[in-house]
């Protein structure tokens, strides 16, 4: 980490995997900090820094280098930390760090021949090699483990074409970069393009095999400037593609990626565009009252079960709001024409009217040991608010020109890739170019990549920082910068829910109402909790 940490005597600096760094005690005449290191609260370390400036070649203050034994090797560098200055400040002195480099004080011991799925090692002293241990067949479709962390999905493709891609699927809660290829630059002003084939953060259906966007920059001779109105060409196309639900088979709907996100062009036009909220086939068994979360306040909810009559009466909702209910026949009709094929919920969308918002299947219904169930087979939902897009508008560095089926977009201004730079480039695409000054200052070395950055919220809808000091704010964060109202706690994905996740909805009785009980004093105490814990954030 190359952040600037400013800290008081007595503040922790939470480091990860237990891990922590803590002032003891600051001299600010003597340029001297008292550091102590410790993990899970135990003393593990301490070191009295000078942070005196010395000769740029090789400075007294360069680092203090914690040494441990790892894995029965000893005297193994695990921390490395630079102070930068230590200074007195209006009311405290202050200590800061400015370069910190951790490494975990356990290691894992990997063996010849060792399996990790079905994967075995081949190994040496500065590199390992993996290979199968047996046959592995790509059905189609299939989603196969290669290891614990690696696996192939297969094409699901109705004319049977082999198409595959290796993946990781990542579920813990955090911000993740997903990036392109990397490009360098080579006098020769030759485009670089990026294809969902190399650029991962681009939209891409495996099973159609649609591609909607190409990212294509084209760098001057002098590797570190990228030329207005032709250096960076974006564009996007609307395709036809199949739903998720198979027996919505034969039927497709209009999608188009945009930046790196998914949307629906509203009635055919890539200037209105919705976004597309969930094209699912999973199966959902839920009682009367019980309601399933769809997303961006949608929710559908059984209200009543005619289990003789093959009927069930569903009603949709946003934000708690009625919006439309349904009577739906589940008998099984035909099967090239099912009587209950869908529930297709419309409404006005920028503007145009009937525009298909929902699709629903209920697969059947039936008698449970308890209660009347339906099950639900088949979902999709867009948003019912739209982004419109004009001729010549403005995304971040991009302007758009536009037609009918497709968007395209170039960049206005001349970009300079700069060394160690991130440049945004438009609705949360970027440029990461390396810091060529400091492999030989020559412009040949620059390299640079596109990247998205796609964030997985925890159960409560709050995304961790990377790095999150207990009591410690970095040069340049301040606590104005976090605001309550980021925090969305309404995050119940779909996939995961099951009869007894949902609670069903009791109807208003007409009872006095009671005096708060414990149960209410538990909840108002828990949202002051949350309330100072933000205050305190």
């Amino acid at each position: 980490d190359d952040e600037k940490y400013t800290m008081r005597v007595g503040e922790t600096l939470d480091l990860g995997e237990g891990f922590a760094l803590t002032p003891k005690q600051i001299d600010v005449e003597g340029d001297k900090v008292w550091l102590e290191l410790t993990k899970d609260g135990k003393f593990l370390d301490d070191d009295v820094y000078d942070a005196t400036p010395g000769e740029d070649t090789n400075p007294d203050n360069k680092s203090w280098d914690y040494e441990a034994e790892v894995a029965g090797e000893d005297d193994i560098v695990v921390l490395r930390v630079h102070v930068n200055e230590v200074f007195q400040g209006q009311v405290d002195s202050l200590a800061i760090i400015e370069g910190i480099w951790l490494m975990s004080d356990e290691a894992m011991e990997i063996e010849d021949d060792e399996e990790f799925g079905k994967m075995e090692v081949t190994s040496g002293d500065a590199d390992l090699t993996l290979i199968s241990t047996e046959d592995i067949t790509l059905d189609v479709g299939d989603e196969i483990e290669v290891t614990d962390t690696i696996s192939i999905m297969v094409a699901d493709d109705d004319n049977d074409y082999l198409r595959f891609y290796f993946f990781e699927e990542v579920s813990e809660p955090g911000t993740y970069e997903v990036r392109g290829s990397v490009a360098e630059p080579n006098a020769a002003v030759e485009p670089f393009e990026w294809t969902p084939e190399n650029f991962a953060g681009l939209v891409y259906d495996l099973d159609d095999n649609n591609q909607y966007e190409t990212l294509t920059i084209t760098v001057e001779a002098d590797n570190t400037t990228i030329k207005e109105e032709t250096g960076v060409l974006y564009e996007t196309n609307i395709s036809s593609v199949a739903y998720e639900y198979d027996g919505w088979a034969g039927e497709t709907f209009d999608k188009i990626g945009f930046f790196a996100n998914e949307y629906v062009p509203v009635d055919g036009d890539a200037q209105l565009l919705s976004t597309l909220i969930l094209d699912d086939d999973e199966k959902y068994t839920m009682r009367v009252g019980e309601t399933l979360d769809l997303g961006e306040g949608f929710a559908l909810t059984p209200k009543q079960i005619d289990v003789e009559g093959d009927k069930v009466w569903l009603e949709l909702t946003k934000d708690g709001k009625f919006l439309d209910d349904d009577v739906y026949d589940a008998t099984p009709g035909e099967d090239t024409n099912p009587d209950n094929k869908s529930w297709d919920y419309e409404a006005e969308v920028a503007g145009e009217d009937d525009i298909v918002v929902l699709r629903v299947h209920v697969n059947e219904v039936f008698q449970g040991q308890v209660d009347s169930l339906a099950i639900i087979e088949g979902i999709w939902l867009m948003s019912d608010e739209a982004m419109e897009i004009e001729d010549d508008e403005e995304f971040g560095e991009m302007e758009v020109t536009t037609g009918a089926a497709d968007l395209t977009l170039y960049n206005t201004d001349e970009i300079s890739l700069d060394a160690d730079d991130v440049i945004g480039l438009s609705n949360g695409m970027k440029i990461q170019t390396n810091d060529y000054s400091s492999v030989g200052g020559n412009d040949i070395d620059v390299r640079f990549y596109p990247f998205v950055e796609m964030t997985i919220e925890d159960e409560d809808g709050v995304t961790p920082e990377d790095v999150t000091p207990e009591d410690v704010t970095p040069e340049d964060v301040t606590p104005e910068d976090v605001t309550p109202e980021d925090v969305t706690p309404e995050n119940v994905t779909p996939e995961n829910v099951t009869p007894e996740d949902v609670t069903p909805v009791e109807e208003d009785g007409d009872e006095d109402e009671d005096v708060p009980g414990f149960e209410a004093v538990f909840a108002i105490a828990g949202l002051l909790a949350v309330a100072f814990f933000v205050r305190r954030n």
